[in-house]
Formats: C-alpha cells, structure tokens, sequence
C-alpha cells in the first residue's frame, strides 16, 4: 500500500512532519517522490487523454456548423425560389444540426473546465514533488556530512588508542626521566675549573657595573651640591 490514498493527500501532505516522525527519513523520501512521480504521470496521461477527446468534439463541432450553415442556405434558396416546401424541410435539417452543435458545445466547455483542473494539479503536484526533491538532496548532504564526521571520530580514536601513540608517550617518559637523573647526578657537585674561571669572569661584569653606576651616582650628587 502506498503513503498516499490519492492526490488530494499528496497535496495536502505536511513532508517536513512526515519527515520528523519517521524512523527512516532518507527512506520514507524516496518513496514519497516515487509515488509522487507515478501520480504525475497518470494525471499526465488523464490529461492528455482529455485533450485527445476534446480535440475530437471540436472537429465534429466544426463539421456540425458546416452542416448547419449549409442547411440555411439551403432553406434561402428555396425561399428565394417560391418553395416554400423544400424550404421547410432545409429549416427541419438545419435545426438538426443546431441541437447536435449545442450539444458538441456544451461537451467542450465541460472538458475546458476539467483540461484546467488536470493542469492546476499538474502545477501544483510538481510544485510538491520539487519541494520533495530538495528535501532529499538536503538528507543525503547531511548523511554525507554525518557519515564523514563519523569516520573521522573513528579515526582520531584509534589514533589516539594506537601502538604507535603509546609508544611514543612511553619514550617521552623515559626521556624526562633520565633528564631529571641528570639534574639528580649534578646537584651538590662542586664545580669544575673551568666553571670556577667562568664564575670570576662574571664576577668581574658585575663589579665593573657596579663601579660604573656608583660613579654616575657621584656625579649626580656633585652637581646637586654645586648648585
């Protein structure tokens, strides 16, 4: 059985509800666009099947006039002439014609009144088939995007779980350990003589920086005693 009952429903249809109530959206879209389609093509075929008939009463409409203006002439004639007789019965023919015309017409207003209504619902199940359409390109974007950023949640996971990875973490480790024993192995040794000569240069910077700040400190006191 179909999602729809008939064309009034596809019309009337709420997708985006349907949509959010179903379990299965990319699913239920597709269905919907495929009876969708298969309702446009029958009112299509309905449609063109009216047409055909209409086309067929307006030629027999045309030859009916013909007949009927025939029939007048006719009758013309025969007055024109003093027969009153033949007249009469070109009149009877005439009429004739006439009521078969009023009836072709009458058939044609009636299929010109139902072609607009097959062509109005054309419009509009078109109208909801588009709409269909563009919801079902947004659903098959957004599984891409959902699929992709699931692939790549799964990739960071077993990156992050990998052999390699916990390798690596335990070869830093083994690093900073033996960097703190070195630090261990060096704290409290006396140092070296080079180390004692580099100390005594840096000895000598300081003292020269002090003697020179302690000399501008002098002139500055100089030239607050001078004035």
């Amino acid at each position: 059985m179909g999602i729809f009952t008939r064309f009034r429903d596809i019309i009337s249809s709420n997708i985006n509800a349907m949509l959010d109530k179903a379990e299965d959206p990319q699913k239920l879209i597709r269905l919907m666009i495929r009876e969708m389609e298969d309702t446009l093509v029958e009112i299509k075929a309905s449609c063109a099947g009216v047409m055909a008939s209409s086309k067929k009463v307006q030629r027999q409409l045309d030859e009916v006039l013909v007949r009927e203006k025939h029939w007048k002439d006719r009758a013309e004639l025969a007055v024109n002439k003093g027969r009153d007789d033949l007249a009469r019965e070109a009149l009877v023919e005439k009429r004739r014609y006439s009521d078969r015309a009023n009836i072709f017409e009458k058939e044609l207003i009636e299929y010109k009144a139902l072609i607009e209504q097959y062509q109005d619902d054309i419009r509009q199940l078109e109208d909801k088939l588009g709409t269909a359409r563009e919801k079902q390109r947004i659903l098959v974007q957004r599984h891409i995007h959902a699929n992709g950023k699931k692939r790549a949640q799964q990739e960071i996971r077993r990156v992050d779980s990998s052999e390699a990875i916990l390798k690596f973490e335990e070869f830093e480790n083994r690093i900073e350990r033996m960097e703190a024993e070195a630090d261990m192995v060096n704290f409290g040794r006396k140092p070296t003589l080079e180390g004692e000569f580099d100390m005594l240069l840096v000895d000598e910077d300081i003292e020269k920086e002090l003697r020179t700040l302690k000399s501008s400190i002098t002139k500055e006191q100089n030239k607050s005693s001078a004035v």
